[in-house]
């Protein structure tokens, strides 16, 4: 027997629980009452509490295993990122990464494809059970008890492809990540999984930002339907002011912490930033949010910066201009999911003035590398096999 319901039976299951009998004047009649009935408005969240309070005592929460540490006083000079791990492909790009020897190792979205296979219920099943897979393979749990990793998640390891705030089970989501990834107290703490940490002593101190663009992102604009649909997405542009990416918190919170001391600061969107070459899902989406992102990272407290992104099942390197600040994104996309080895042809399909390298379609992984002597940064990406696919260096 399922030990969990579809939304609808669960929702239909609380609404009767929470609405209380009526009085009985004789064995079979209503009493007569001089009130009316009053309403009641849940959210979601509120409806569907008692259902998971419920859940979490009787099913098994799967966890990634065992995780080093990273050090406060660490001097961190390689770090790297990957995004697009499903969880029924090989998983020999951990070997890989592994061989890069890096210090910490970033997780970036689409961790898993849990929604593969979800059939509406409340309870996520194929997300949790994405979850317990991934961290049956032993090349996962031995690159997992050597590196020091953190994560934040995209769509696919929400709980819905595209999804955003008004998921109604983003909060039975959030559980099963933060309960997976070990997510630290400060996580826990607050809805949404966005982190920061800061590492290193004073003059070498690196920031890692980790955005939520899911728990409180606005529903997107869609583009009318076409027979043909566009080849390059189906969302358009929105500049309503009401719309939003982060979430009031969430922005305040990001502010702050950019006001904080650091030498080096890596932002981490799950989708990608700069590029408005496409309209598939991006801050693209929302071009006053994505100002306002812009805007807060040229306000920062002195440091460098370059943002990380995944999402797209393919790779570049991206250069923007705001406001005289020249800005770098390293898009890493995907571990194990490619669509694909023609890099031409993927170039070809998305011209794009903010990219600087081909847009590479087959398995890759990403690189930070940081000469603290020099203030300068390389990006790298590499492929399924450890060859540089392109690198870029900058100064700070």
């Amino acid at each position: 027997m399922r030990r969990s319901h579809s939304l609808l039976a669960t929702t239909a299951l609380l609404a009767a629980a929470i609405m209380p009998a009526p009085l009985m004047a004789h064995d079979d009649e209503p009493a007569p009452s001089s009130k009316a009935p009053v309403a009641v408005s849940l959210t979601p969240d509120q409806l569907l509490a008692p259902y998971y309070e419920a859940l979490r005592q009787q099913v098994v929460m799967p966890v990634a295993g065992p995780n080093p540490a990273l050090a406060a006083n660490t001097t961190l000079t390689r770090i790297a990122v990957g995004s697009c791990n499903h969880q029924n492909a090989p998983q020999h790009m951990w070997g890989q990464i592994a061989s890069a020897n890096p210090q910490l190792f970033l997780m970036i979205g689409d961790n898993v494809y849990g929604d593969n296979g979800w059939d509406a219920d409340a309870g996520l099943e194929s997300l949790r059970s994405a979850y317990a897979l991934q961290a049956s393979y032993p090349e996962f749990a031995g690159f997992r008890a050597k590196v020091p990793m953190m994560a934040t998640w995209d769509d696919h390891d929400f709980g819905l492809n595209d999804a955003g705030g008004n998921f109604p089970m983003r909060r039975w989501g959030e559980t099963l990540f933060e309960t997976f990834w070990g997510s630290s107290d400060a996580v826990r703490s607050r809805p949404g999984v966005y982190e920061s940490n800061i590492t290193g002593p004073e003059g070498k101190r690196v920031q890692v930002i980790l955005l939520d663009t899911r728990f409180f992102r606005s529903d997107l604009k869609r583009a009318a339907w076409t027979k043909d649909r566009p080849p390059l997405g189906s969302y358009l542009p929105d500049e309503n002011l009401d719309k939003t990416m982060l979430g009031d918190a969430q922005w305040t919170w990001l502010e702050q912490e950019l006001a904080k001391p650091a030498d080096l600061r890596i932002v981490v969107s799950s989708t990608q930033v700069i590029t408005t070459a496409h309209q598939f899902e991006g801050w693209t989406n929302m071009p006053v949010e994505r100002n306002r992102l812009l805007e807060l990272l040229k306000g920062r407290e002195a440091s460098g910066v370059v943002i990380l992104s995944g999402d797209r099942h393919a790779a570049g390197i991206y250069k923007t201009a705001h406001k005289g600040e020249t800005m770098w994104e390293l898009t890493s996309s995907s571990l194990n999911l490619s669509f694909g080895s023609d890099n031409d042809r993927s170039t070809a399909r998305e011209p794009d003035a903010a990219r600087v390298t081909k847009f590479f379609s087959e398995e890759n992984y990403g690189l930070v590398d940081i000469d603290w002597k020099a203030k300068a940064l390389t990006i790298t990406l590499k492929n399924n096999t450890s060859a540089t696919l392109a690198e870029q260096r900058f100064t700070w």
